[in-house]
């Protein structure tokens, strides 16, 4: 009678997908490279105990190690390391050792993925992805064509070129979502994710536009600024509005343009909300402060030229109303960024020079940042309040203050 093959071949036969669940299981990973770099955070996230045995590792692997997501036996493999596990990742560069843990792993009825060997493992690892909650799997046979397949597929259920029904629970609540500084590519997977969920739309002006001509027919968009104050003030009636419709069981995204909580006034809605009761979800936003600079190639900060960046809204300008300290904030040697101070700067670079800050500094203001209709000018802290003027810049737009306004040497 002839023994069973351990190894047989895999050709022509097709994997078996599964999903593991490893919270809390032993799971052993030999090597600590590249292949173990790449592989180790999906089986942090997937919660399970790692230990990781190998002489030396990648500065990355040894920064899970450090933080205790890995608990790095820092040696060479050896018989027993693979008892009471539940899950092997073979990534070692020695293929003896390799065909040692393989070997292990096979006489345990452990399941072993090998990274140098497939043919020889009893498990996969399929190129895999994620949206929406959903976990994408790809598994070819050939890791390059699996990656490729996994990549359209998800980038496509992401940007719409893909239409997959959702079936998700009717929850309602409201979701503060942080469009970015304009351009609609820029807005985070999760607010477009939450976009597509939503049942009524409350939006800014600053908001990308783009992305309310994508939402359903169903959808009920609010422009926020024409929204009925009555007894109410502007943002008591938007507060008003979202829990309105979230008591009558939708689900309402507010989209604002930047961070809901850069001088966008979300922590307001947010207080509103959670008094009346109503879920919120928060999603950070790109800021226009950092992002707006630097689609124009000006970065806030550059090493050997500013340790620090200040962001200021200059909505009133360096009058008596404003809490800002323009007097230190003259005396700082770092980046100010400017939001809405389009029509206030020439008062505000007269306070600054008059409290020290030098009139060459130079100054640069982008209009529409990041978007089809973006426009840089530039001047000096002396000069900015007449090109301003002289060149029709109107709001929405981005002013930066610093010597980093000429990194690139405009």
């Amino acid at each position: 009678m002839t023994a069973p093959n351990p190894h047989p071949s895999t050709e022509g036969l097709t994997p078996y997908p599964v999903g593991l669940l490893l919270a809390g299981r032993r799971v052993v990973v030999v090597g600590g490279g590249q292949v173990a770099q790449r592989r180790l955070p999906a089986l942090i996230a997937a919660g399970a105990e790692i230990h990781l045995i190998s002489p030396e590792t990648t500065p990355a692997v040894q920064a899970m190690a450090d933080a205790g997501e890995v608990t790095w036996h820092q040696r060479g493999y050896a018989a027993g390391d693979l008892a009471d596990s539940w899950y092997v990742l073979v990534a070692s560069s020695d293929p003896v050792v390799n065909s040692q843990v393989s070997a292990e792993a096979e006489g345990l009825r452990v399941f072993c993925s090998r990274s140098d060997d497939a043919a020889a493992a009893t498990a996969w690892t399929p190129a895999s992805g994620h949206d929406a909650g959903a976990t994408v799997a790809v598994l070819t046979g050939d890791p390059r064509h699996s990656a490729a397949l996994r990549n359209t597929i998800v980038e496509g259920l992401r940007d719409g070129s893909i239409s997959a029904r959702q079936y998700r629970a009717h929850a309602s609540g409201v979701a503060l979502v942080g469009g970015g500084p304009g351009d609609p590519d820029l807005i985070t997977v999760r607010g477009r994710r939450l976009l597509a969920d939503a049942d009524v739309v409350v939006a800014d002006r600053l908001a990308p536009r783009e992305l309310l001509a994508e939402l359903p027919p169903h959808v009920e968009v609010i422009d926020a600024s024409k929204i009925p104050y009555g007894r109410y003030m502007a943002q008591e009636a938007i507060n008003q509005t979202l829990i309105d419709h979230a008591k009558a069981g939708k689900f309402v995204v507010r989209l604002k343009g930047g961070d809901p909580y850069v001088f966008g006034r979300g922590g307001e809605e947010l207080l509103a909300c959670v008094e009346a009761g109503i879920p919120v979800t928060v999603v950070p936003g790109i800021s226009s402060s950092i992002s707006v600079p630097a689609a124009v190639g000006i970065p806030v900060t550059h090493r050997g030229m500013t340790h620090e960046f200040t962001v200021i809204s200059g909505h009133v300008g360096s009058d008596e109303r404003s809490l800002t300290n323009w007097a230190a904030t003259a005396q700082m040697t770092g980046t100010l960024v400017l939001l809405m101070a389009v029509d206030k700067i020439d008062k505000i670079a007269a306070t600054l020079i008059a409290h020290g800050r030098p009139a060459t500094t130079p100054v640069a203001v982008v209009q529409e940042g990041t978007t089809a209709a973006q426009r840089r000018v530039d001047a000096t802290l002396a000069t900015i309040g007449e090109t301003v003027l002289a060149e029709g810049i109107k709001p929405p737009a981005v002013i930066v203050i610093g010597d980093v306004v000429n990194v690139l040497g405009r």
